[in-house]
């Protein structure tokens, strides 16, 4: 029976126009989970692209979300001593200085304005590494699925017709890994031995995440990255916000001493704060992008090695284009050992774990769980963001 794809790339290209961030990663995700679904429903059980791609899409929305990923920032490092005991400080000199906020609120409001900046630059980059992958490779496997999927025995020239559609050469400019992994997923389609069907996947899903991780490396570099803030402005900020209430003679003395005098104790604290709080913010945030929950509930650190074993029918591989890529990217070959990336932002070190996570989870069934409840789902494709845990 031929598949009817409702996925169109006008329906890609729709999702991808979507000006919230939040609401267009919600619909990017359940996109990657039908996608999913469809695919394997013609090409195999195993995991494709598209399902990794779902949980991978989910994760980065909790940081586009980024109110999570400010409450977070806010309560680790309410447990530095260091920043508390500068917080403090920076609150206790403001009251003195006229501030009429308690100075619970004004540590808060310390704390909050910092560390707002620092959540919006990260949210910033994955939402747009979300929308430049979904567009670029979601918009393929819906092309893949309408021109080549339905085809009943291997036709050379419908897939060259394919992959002529795109660019040749290298990432990140160029799509040869994409040509290559579509082939072999093509290829995969009609192949009747069950372990070369298997070794064609895996090498089919790892030529598109080898593609992917090109195009998202200055995505990935940026998020990871705490750009040096803007003293002057987040202390003027802060300045302002806590004597907008205080009295005229107070916010006058605040205004001739910042004109005619050396920097106040309160202006060295504000900026000694924001030293402190920079390499602490990298510390977390890292640790907070470097996190992928799988289902059920299987929380993964991309820093600590994999701990389930390869799927039987990937333990020894033969498929000789496999080998050859598995040699560029996998320094431990046939092993997971050291397949923790310590920095994420090398691409070396994120291909690595990625070419063993899909090799250890390619025959794992709960993949193709429900990214989200049913009412989520109607809510998100009638453009209005969904109540309830995402």
């Amino acid at each position: 029976m031929p598949f009817n794809n409702e996925l169109t790339i006008e329906k890609i290209d729709l999702i991808t126009a979507v000006a919230d961030p939040v609401l267009r990663n919600l619909q990017i995700t359940q996109c990657y989970c039908e996608l999913s679904t469809l695919f394997a429903q013609r090409i195999g059980p195993g995991a494709n692209w598209c399902t990794f791609a779902t949980w991978a899409s989910k994760q980065a929305g909790e940081t586009i979300r980024h109110e999570d990923l400010q409450r977070t920032l806010e309560n680790l490092l309410k447990n530095e001593p260091e920043i508390e005991a500068a917080l403090l400080l920076i609150a206790t000199l403001a009251k003195q200085s006229g501030a009429q906020q308690t100075i619970d609120q004004l540590r808060q409001s310390t704390l909050s304005n910092v560390v707002a900046g620092a959540a919006r630059h990260a949210a910033d980059a994955v939402s747009r590494g979300n929308k430049k992958v979904f567009e670029e490779i979601g918009r393929e496997f819906s092309r893949f699925i309408t021109t080549c999927i339905n085809d009943t025995s291997f036709d050379q020239s419908n897939i060259d017709k394919f992959c002529e559609q795109l660019h040749p050469g290298s990432p990140p400019d160029g799509q040869e890994y994409l040509q290559k992994g579509f082939s072999h997923y093509y290829q995969a389609l009609f192949e009747d031995d069950l372990k070369k069907k298997v070794e064609l996947n895996l090498l089919a899903n790892l030529l598109i995440g080898f593609h992917e991780q090109n195009r998202l490396q200055p995505e990935i570099a940026e998020a990871l990255s705490v750009p040096m803030p803007d003293v002057q402005q987040i202390k003027s900020n802060l300045l302002n916000k806590f004597f907008s209430s205080a009295n005229v003679w107070a916010r006058l003395r605040l205004f001739f001493q910042r004109v005619f005098s050396r920097p106040s104790l309160l202006d060295k604290t504000i900026e000694s704060l924001l030293q402190r709080m920079q390499l602490h913010v990298r510390m977390i945030l890292t640790d907070h992008l470097m996190t992928l929950t799988l289902p059920p509930d299987n929380c993964l650190h991309l820093g600590k090695d994999l701990s389930i074993p390869f799927p039987v029918d990937l333990k020894e591989l033969s498929n000789p284009d496999l080998l050859t890529l598995l040699a560029q990217i996998d320094p431990t070959p046939n092993s997971i050992l050291a397949s923790g990336a310590v920095d994420w932002a090398n691409l070396q070190e994120r291909m690595h774990y990625i070419a063993d996570l899909f090799r250890c989870y390619h025959e794992s069934k709960e993949l193709f769980d429900n990214a989200f409840i049913k009412e989520q789902v109607e809510a998100m494709k009638k453009g209005r963001l969904p109540e309830g845990r995402l």
